[in-house]
């Protein structure tokens, strides 16, 4: 291609609302323009990039069983109303009538589609396992659109479901996407880990996201570098202090003026905040009798740890929780800034499963200035649920108790569930067993953000100048340069140069423009191809052609005539490089 003809300018700056490195080079190199927030059109070199990206998920897809399909964008409603989801999630899934007036909704994931096709398809267990899936577009309506292609609402996915007859045949498959994901970000140059993660919205069994460590990242992982252990912060564990046992004394109410917090409180009493009881007021949705119903919560953890939603919310199996607000706390029998779970009314009780071992505890009262010493769970009251609800932080001590945690940033740029019988169950995916039983099909759900994966590069490959992509996954491999437009013979020599690398099947971008040579150099290293070649008067003069990795400082000069074979032997060695990344790696669970 030549670059005069290419359908894209560079820019000299970045809009002022590219606030990541990623979203600005992309910009002012001419991959990626925004229609809208969160909305945007790739351009040519965008579109050779991401094509690449398509090739490595596919090559790795199809060497684990994959079959590639094409599932619509636009989904019936009633699919979703099957699965209960509908209902379930809020306003990011855009819903619309078609003419007929039926509700319709826009895919933002599949799993609805695929189990609609699976109980049209799959009868026997000699079908049994699958493993299909698409590259395709999604729209999901974000209220905060970001980071360019970091966080967007018109998105382009690859999604696989794998289908099988037991969980022992889920588990294979899982464990099969486990490692071709690791495969597919090494092929791109891209370092990520592994890390437990929520299943959301998804629901299931297990889930692990794939996260690329920056700062930019809007997910808070954990993770010990002593151990390997790591996971998101809405799932991650840790060991609990231990706090001094002995028996229960008896409750003493106490005088607390002006201690509306457990740091005020801790202070007023000189003790440790560990041995003060928490309380976190909250409201629900919760399944209830076949439906979902509005619920009071009171959720009860040690004053040293804060409460994690995601893990309220998942103990509860609550569609949406919030926080309570003072007049439903006192609607309750509660007593804002003096608060406990003893006396409270019509209330899911919450206990994280350190308060039963941790005794004598300070607890609010319920009334306004003070607190009962000497609270004991079990016998000053009782909890509906019992289960982890603490946030884990830096400095806690992993689960497996090899170090502390470290709290790090990261972009997720892909995801793997075990979604179990979830939706089949609930859309009537059954196949017969060899027993001529019918089961629910045991399914699988796993994506990887295209876009998403193209910016994570773009932002970890650059310099002040502009990017620097990996040789897989770059738009065209040689940025040649012609320095001395005024110059017949060294325009002669580009020309024909371009013939020849064209001809060796090379992937070239050809900067034939009458610019000068400071504005072309600025622009290759904008743009970021692996390889230089610059001919001009200078070059030719020194002996033939330039020769310049976008990653290294060092020129070299090449006879024209053995500049191909250069050129090949370069761009293999930088796929040995790749090449070179892709091992097998160990599964963490």
């Amino acid at each position: 291609m030549r670059l005069s003809q290419l359908f894209s300018q560079t820019l000299r700056q970045a809009p002022a609302d590219a606030d990541v490195r990623s979203h600005q080079f992309l910009l002012r190199a001419g991959f990626i323009r925004q229609i809208a927030a969160g909305v945007f059109a790739y351009l040519p070199l965008a579109k050779r990039s991401l094509a690449k990206i398509e090739d490595i998920v596919r090559q790795e897809m199809d060497a684990i069983g994959g079959q590639e399909i094409s599932m619509p964008v636009v989904h019936p409603a009633e699919i979703w109303q099957e699965s209960g989801r509908w209902y379930q999630i809020g306003p990011e899934m855009a819903r619309f009538k078609d003419r007929s007036g039926r509700d319709m909704v826009l895919g933002m994931t599949h799993e609805e589609v695929v189990a609609d096709l699976v109980r049209h398809e799959i009868q026997s267990y000699r079908q049994l396992p699958q493993l299909i899936y698409q590259i395709q577009t999604k729209f999901r309506d974000e209220p905060r659109a970001r980071a360019g292609l970091i966080r967007v609402r018109e998105f382009t996915m690859k999604d696989s479901y794998s289908l099988d007859a037991d969980w022992e045949g889920l588990d294979e498959q899982y464990r099969r996407h486990y490692q071709a994901y690791f495969n597919i970000y090494n092929r791109c140059g891209l370092p990520v880990i592994a890390v437990k993660s929520d299943t959301g919205m998804m629901g299931g069994s297990m889930a692990h996201e794939f996260m690329y460590l920056t700062p930019i990242g809007e997910d808070t992982l954990l993770i010990c570098e002593e151990s390997g252990y790591a996971a998101n912060r809405e799932v991650a564990t840790f060991i609990k202090p231990a706090i001094q046992t002995g028996p229960p004394l008896p409750v003493e109410r106490v005088a607390t003026p002006g201690t509306t917090t457990i740091e005020s409180l801790a202070r007023f009493l000189n003790i440790p905040t560990s041995q003060t009881a928490k309380a976190y007021f909250a409201v629900a949705t919760v399944p209830e009798n076949g439906g979902y119903t509005t619920r009071f919560v009171v959720a009860i953890i040690r004053g040293d740890m804060e409460v994690n939603e995601t893990k309220l919310a998942n103990a509860l199996k609550a569609k949406e929780l919030r926080v309570a607000n003072d007049e439903e706390i006192r609607a309750a029998g509660a007593v804002p800034g003096y608060g406990s779970a003893i006396g409270v009314r019509n209330a899911i009780v919450v206990v994280d499963d350190a308060i039963p071992v941790s005794p004598n505890l300070v607890a609010g009262a319920n009334e306004e200035g003070y607190h009962l010493l000497n609270t004991n769970y079990g016998r000053d009251y009782q909890a509906d649920i019992v289960a982890d609800i603490a946030a884990a932080r830096e400095g806690d001590l992993s689960p497996d108790g090899a170090g502390p945690l470290k709290a790090v940033r990261g972009v997720e740029v892909g995801n793997i569930f075990e979604l179990g019988t979830r939706y089949s169950e609930a859309l009537g995916c059954t196949f017969l067993d060899r027993n001529g039983e019918a089961k629910p099909v045991v399914m699988g759900s796993y994506g990887i953000g295209i876009g998403r994966l193209l910016a994570c590069i773009a932002e970890h490959y650059c310099d002040d100048k502009g990017l620097m992509w990996p040789v897989s996954v770059a738009p065209y491999h040689v940025h040649l340069v012609l320095a001395s437009g005024d110059d017949d013979r060294a325009r002669e020599l580009a020309d024909a140069l371009y013939g020849e690398l064209l001809s060796a099947k090379v992937e070239v971008l050809y900067d034939d423009r009458p610019e000068r040579p400071g504005v072309k150099f600025n622009d290759a290293d904008l743009i970021g191809l692996p390889l230089r070649l610059t001919i001009g008067s200078k070059s030719l003069a020194q002996g033939g052609v330039e020769v310049k990795r976008r990653n290294r400082d060092e020129r070299r000069i090449v006879a024209v005539d053995q500049v191909l074979q250069h050129v090949q032997d370069e761009i293999a060695a930088l796929f040995a490089e790749i090449d070179s990344r892709v091992v097998e790696v160990d599964f963490v669970d």
